[in-house]
Formats: structure tokens, C-alpha cells, sequence
């Protein structure tokens, strides 16, 4: 059964795990041939809004859909749809780069996947390890490889976590390039970073997380940088005033 969307909304998503709150309704909506970034301190609830989009979460409260699909309604053809790279890049040491690749792009049922394969490694500028053990791969070459495991099935929706670690200035730079091309062939890109120098002028939209909710960034000519810490502080002053009115406490 194929399946596909060109929207994905997030509606007053909450997560909770026992007493600690993860994600408080969280409202975000990205569309086809966007680039959107997920930005917030460590613990903000970037990676488990990541997983809970991925399908390997389900929210506590709220829903997302996938155009008019949940991923309840749409099952294994929506997961078909999905590329994800996070902090556990699902890889196998103890196979070669190719073998990797061929593996997943068997699961993926690719038609022709020693094709497939091939044209991965040369993206990911492997060619020539192509038969080399992933045990002996830098962090950076594991990462490359990574990504194009979560590319081999041409996903409708990209999400990422954290993927400039382990890259050195070209290979950040060939990614932001890679990005930029899937966004214009129709990809949603969803991407959580701390990398603001590379991420500024990569993202079409910025949306930034701070202890499990989603804040405002405003509109302004400022660095990504300085959105982003203007974005916090002003969630900080917030935060005081409430507690100074005894509504709360400050972070």
C-alpha cells in the first residue's frame, strides 16, 4: 500500500514520562519542501518530539497527523515515508559500509539495490571504503554513512538529531548542500542542532523548545544566534515575572 503527505501538523502534543513532563502541547506545522529547525537546550524535548514524529513514541496527549493520517491510521506505509537520524545512527560494526547499505536497502525493498547502494557510498564520499569494517569508521565517516542509510528510500519526511557531529567544515558544508536539494525535490527536513553557524541560512523556520514547550522567535534580520538568545532570555524574563507574581517558579 504506498502512501504519502505534504503537510504534518503537530496538535497539542504532550509527553510525559511518570512525573516529568518531556513536552507540554506543542503546536507545529511543516509543509513539503521545507527546512524547519528544532533548536532548545539540552533536556528541551528536542529528541522526543523527534522520536515521538518518528513513530518510535506516542504521545501522552494531542496527536500528529501526516496529511489526514495518524500514524495509528497509516501503519508500516507510513514508516515507509520516514528517514531518521539520531543519536544511535543504526549501524552494525561488525558489517562493511556496503553491507550497511545493502541490508537496509533490502528492507526498504528497493528494486535495485546494489544500485542504490553505490550511488550512497559515493555520496557520502565512501566509494573507496566501500568493504571496510564500520568498527574501524571515525564518528564523522559513521555519520555520513548514517545519513545515507536514512536517505536509500527517498523519504518524504527527513528527521535528523544533532547531524553536524563528527563532521569537519566540508563535510558540514556538503550536508548543508544535501539539505538543500532534498528540500527542493519535496522533502519536509526537520532538524534538531546546536550547530546555529551552519543551521543559519539552512533553515526556512526556526522553532525552539525550552523545558518541553515551544516558544515564539520572532521575525528579524538578527543572526540565527541571536534570534535564538533573545528567544531565551525573554522566556527567562517571563518565567521571573510569573514567579515574582507567585505563579510560578523560574527556571
Amino acid at each position: 500500500m504506498s502512501f504519502d503527505f505534504d503537510r504534518l501538523a503537530v496538535d497539542d502534543v504532550s509527553r510525559h514520562f511518570g512525573r516529568r513532563r518531556a513536552l507540554h502541547r506543542v503546536n507545529l506545522t511543516c509543509t513539503a519542501g521545507e527546512i524547519v529547525g528544532l533548536l532548545g537546550p539540552n533536556g528541551a524535548g528536542k529528541s522526543t518530539l523527534l522520536a515521538i514524529l518518528s513513530t518510535l513514541l506516542a504521545p501522552s496527549s494531542g496527536a500528529v497527523r501526516y496529511g489526514e493520517a495518524t500514524a495509528h491510521g497509516a501503519g508500516p506505509a507510513l514508516r515507509a515515508r520516514l528517514g531518521l537520524l539520531g543519536h544511535d545512527l543504526y549501524l552494525y560494526p561488525e558489517l562493511t559500509a556496503a553491507e550497511n547499505l545493502t541490508f537496509f536497502a533490502r528492507l526498504y525493498g528497493l528494486p535495485r539495490p546494489e544500485d542504490a547502494v553505490r550511488e550512497a557510498l559515493v555520496r557520502a564520499n565512501l566509494a573507496d571504503r566501500a568493504d571496510d569494517f564500520v568498527s574501524g569508521f571515525s564518528r564523522g565517516m559513521r555519520q555520513r554513512l548514517a545519513l545515507e542509510r536514512a536517505l536509500l528510500h527517498r523519504p518524504r519526511l527527513l528527521l535528523l538529531d544533532e547531524p553536524f557531529t563528527g563532521l569537519d567544515d566540508s563535510s558540514g558544508q556538503a550536508l548543508v548542500a544535501r539539505l538543500k536539494s532534498l528540500r527542493d525535490e519535496g522533502a519536509i527536513v526537520v532538524v534538531a542542532t546546536h550547530d546555529l553557524d551552519l543551521a543559519d541560512g539552512l533553515l526556512d523556520r526556526v522553532a525552539v523548545l525550552r523545558d518541553g514547550r515551544l516558544l515564539t522567535v520572532g521575525d528579524s534580520p538578527a543572526s540565527l544566534r541571536d534570534r535564538y538568545r533573545d528567544t531565551l532570555l525573554a522566556a527567562r524574563e517571563a518565567d521571573a515575572v510569573r514567579f515574582a507574581a507567585g505563579k510560578g517558579k523560574p527556571s
